[in-house]
């Protein structure tokens, strides 16, 4: 026994350099620090191990596929999708894995909050480039990380701090509603500000029993600027894309001034936003001392109203939109949706090769000497949710928006079109204004907790005002394999499926 006991003995003294007694072998175990959870905002927080802040990891999987359409949940309204030829895509897929990141910290001056959102996407791309050799084909699959084969893209969605009833960073737009254009759908809609976070700077102060104002000085850039063209840079092959100038957007002077007020009850939701919005511009040509137009303020106002828990059903709801802006078209028609529309189709015009339905989005519009003319837009956009059971839902959705022009704009850009594409009816037959309408449904199946797999038909309407029967004269789009020829301008529409599933956790 004691042989035994020696023998192991020395094979731990070895393990622990030869240099250990016997004494030295009991070891007090290091204290192990679990990971605890945190009930002081909600289910699905834990304590960050050694410190008194809570986290709560979130997020979701989500698989799509876009039939009839080059583009993400959009109609083919534009670029390749446009064309309805066969260089457009007749599907277009997506797969996205999102995480999102909130913590709460207490203080002595209340919680302090941080949130990220962060999304890997890789989707579909599209054929793009023309042949070199007198065939029109793809010289290439796609340029965008996003769409190639082993690639992908980061998304940073939200990033920002809250504390003491102030939000720094990227956060929703105080102006948007809580569904934006989404009141029941998946695809877009205009007559709102659209989903996009934006950098900011915002207070909010809470009144209690659901009422709440906010003001905030938010970016501008990119989000919340449509265009701003110099109608005297206007070219062929932009305008048969619905481009009406060069863009002569310059460097921001002045974030958007927002304020909004919200009432949030059992019953539903109440809102009206207001948003002031600059328009500065750059030269009018190519160096400083050609000049330029002088800044612009615009300005966007939206009401909206949320009904829950409708006698129709349990959950069921109803959402509504209704925005106007001057000078600040992006709040109705968001970078989401697209600025320039050009759908091609079929004609019964003499001598017309095919029709075409043309449509450009601005905050405003110039020729070079002269200052800016503010564009108008006015929109609305609503949906009816209703859940047959804890598992079915369908809902019915519906927008509609206008771009109007001003007498002087639509002479800037009828000008355009009469010298440079050679609008058959002149002058009297042209105007830029347009509608745009999307109305549609979606079926959602949820088999199991925070798995859902829907499908989503949309049926999109361009509506133009150029007169019956007009026709202009298009140079070669070799981009999207259009020849040089007479087509007619003539309302468009397009059909999209959406198949989605997607899983929370």
């Amino acid at each position: 026994m004691r042989l035994t006991k020696t023998l192991v003995l020395g094979f731990a003294a070895m393990l622990l350099g030869g240099g250990a007694q016997a004494a030295d072998l009991p070891v007090k175990a290091k204290a192990i620090e679990y990971v605890k959870i945190c009930s002081l905002y909600g289910a699905g927080f834990y304590y960050i191990p050694g410190t008194d802040t809570c986290i709560k990891l979130g997020g979701y999987m989500r698989i799509d596929a876009v039939f009839g359409s080059s583009s993400d949940f959009d109609a083919a309204n534009r670029g390749l999708g446009g064309a309805q030829n066969r260089l457009s895509n007749y599907y277009t897929t997506q797969s996205r894995q999102d995480l999102k990141i909130d913590t709460r910290t207490a203080t002595e001056y209340g919680v302090v909050r941080t949130f990220a959102e962060l999304v890997f996407t890789w989707r579909t791309g599209t054929y793009a480039g023309a042949g070199t050799t007198g065939v029109n084909g793809a010289t290439s699959y796609t340029t965008a990380a996003a769409s190639q084969v082993a690639g992908g893209s980061l998304g940073l969605y939200y990033a920002f701090i809250q504390f003491g009833g102030f939000t720094f960073g990227k956060a929703e737009s105080q102006f948007r509603t809580p569904w934006a254009e989404y009141p029941a759908n998946s695809m877009e809609l205009p007559g709102s500000a659209g989903w996009d976070p934006v950098n900011q700077i915002s207070y909010t102060a809470d009144f209690g029993q659901g009422i709440t104002a906010s003001i905030s000085a938010q970016d501008q850039v990119q989000n919340y600027t449509t265009n701003v063209w110099n109608v005297s840079g206007a070219t062929a092959a932009g305008l048969a894309a619905g481009v009406y100038g060069a863009t002569d957007i310059s460097g921001s002077r002045a974030p958007d001034l927002v304020a909004r007020v919200r009432v949030d009850q059992a019953w539903g939701l109440f809102q009206a936003s207001f948003a002031a919005h600059e328009n500065h511009a750059a030269y009018y040509g190519a160096s400083e001392v050609t000049g330029h137009p002088g800044d612009k303020w615009g300005w966007a106002g939206q009401l909206a109203l949320s009904i829950k828990n409708l006698p129709t059903g349990a959950g069921d709801s109803i959402n509504l939109t209704g925005v106007y802006t001057n000078g600040a078209s992006s709040y109705n028609f968001h970078d989401y949706l697209g600025y320039s529309f050009a759908m091609y189709g079929g004609t019964n015009v003499a001598g017309a090769y095919q029709s075409l339905g043309l449509a450009g989005v601005s905050d405003s519009v110039f020729v070079t000497g002269a200052g800016q003319e503010m564009t108008t837009t006015y929109g609305f956009n609503g949906g009816y949710t209703h859940n047959w059971d804890p598992y079915w839902n369908t809902s019915i959705f519906g927008a509609w928006a206008a771009v109007r022009y001003n007498n002087t704009a639509k002479g800037y850009i009828c000008g355009a079109f009469v010298t440079t594409l050679a609008l058959s009816n002149g002058a009297p037959g042209c105007n830029p204004d347009f509608n745009y309408a999307v109305v549609g449904t979606r079926t959602g199946w949820t088999p199991v907790k925070d798995l859902t797999f829907s499908a989503e038909l949309a049926y999109m309407m361009l509506d133009q005002k150029y007169a019956g029967g007009s026709t202009v004269t298009l140079p070669l789009q070799a981009g999207i394999a259009k020849p040089a020829a007479t087509y007619e301008l003539k309302d468009q529409n397009s059909l999209v499926l959406l198949l989605r599933a997607q899983k929370n956790f």
